[in-house]
């Protein structure tokens, strides 16, 4: 039976500002990518949201981003290699305290925003990110786009690396990710994501927003905490993978 991983970006609700519905969706993901204060989620919020994925066997990856608060992470920080890498160090071990305090561990690290479209081609912040998991966990997976420089670098230092695909993110031809706020950035169809995903996990392939056939293998799939209906996507895309036969589990 084919597997794959389901993830989300949670922990992102600031003090009174509340974002996404973290406790519907850590009913549906197998792994939740948690913000780790620098580019949402306060101390409490994480605290929060680690214990309650914990509590529902749900694995827990730091969701690392550029220190952009005020921009939630996309934009990009011209920083250099060794405050990037530092930053990176900082927010795992921030995330893993509020893991070991749930009775928990660390699973691995994903980018966010940003970071996450940066480090596919930035050869220096890319470098940071692997430079900052091998200092604080040589055996911590790194969760990233295919084909990007970051995974492999990662793979080059020994780093176990884990595919990515986005189940409501339109992609480029070249396989990356279609900016936001351009045409096609966005998929808010819960039955044309699911579609998409199914042909993604037994055809590994998906079609880019000018139509054009892109190869893609993807480990893990990531549904948005934060989109609009993101509770609806997900379920809609766990129940379409589950009655094709393929199971959901963690990856790691």
């Amino acid at each position: 039976m084919a597997a794959v991983d389901l993830n989300a970006d949670l922990g992102e609700s600031f003090g009174g500002w509340r974002l996404g519905d973290d406790d519907a969706m850590l009913e549906i993901v197998t792994s939740a990518n948690v913000a780790c204060g620098f580019h949402a989620g306060d101390p409490l919020t994480l605290e929060r949201t680690c214990a309650l994925a914990a509590s529902r066997g749900v694995r827990i990856g730091a969701q690392v981003s550029y220190r952009d608060l005020a921009g939630f992470g996309r934009r990009f920080l011209d920083c250099s290699e060794a405050e990037l890498r530092a930053d990176v160090l900082y927010q795992l071990g921030a995330l893993q305290a509020m893991c070991v305090a749930a009775g928990t561990t660390l699973a691995y690290l994903k980018p966010h925003g940003a970071l996450y479209n940066t480090v596919v081609h930035h050869e220096v912040h890319a470098r940071a990110v692997v430079s900052a998991v091998v200092a604080f966990d040589p055996g911590l997976p790194i969760l990233g786009l295919p084909g990007g420089v970051l995974l492999d670098q990662a793979r080059a230092a020994g780093l176990r690396t884990v595919t990515e695909a986005f189940v409501d993110r339109g992609y480029t031809p070249a396989g990356t990710l279609v900016p936001r706020g351009q045409p096609g950035d966005l998929i808010d169809d819960p039955d044309v994501a699911a579609a998409r995903v199914i042909r993604l996990v037994s055809d590994e392939v998906i079609t880019a927003v000018d139509g054009t056939e892109v190869p893609m293998r993807a480990e893990s799939l990531c549904t948005h905490g934060d989109s609009p209906g993101a509770v609806a996507m997900a379920r809609r895309v766990r129940q379409a993978l589950e009655t094709a036969g393929v199971e959901v589990r963690a990856f790691a």
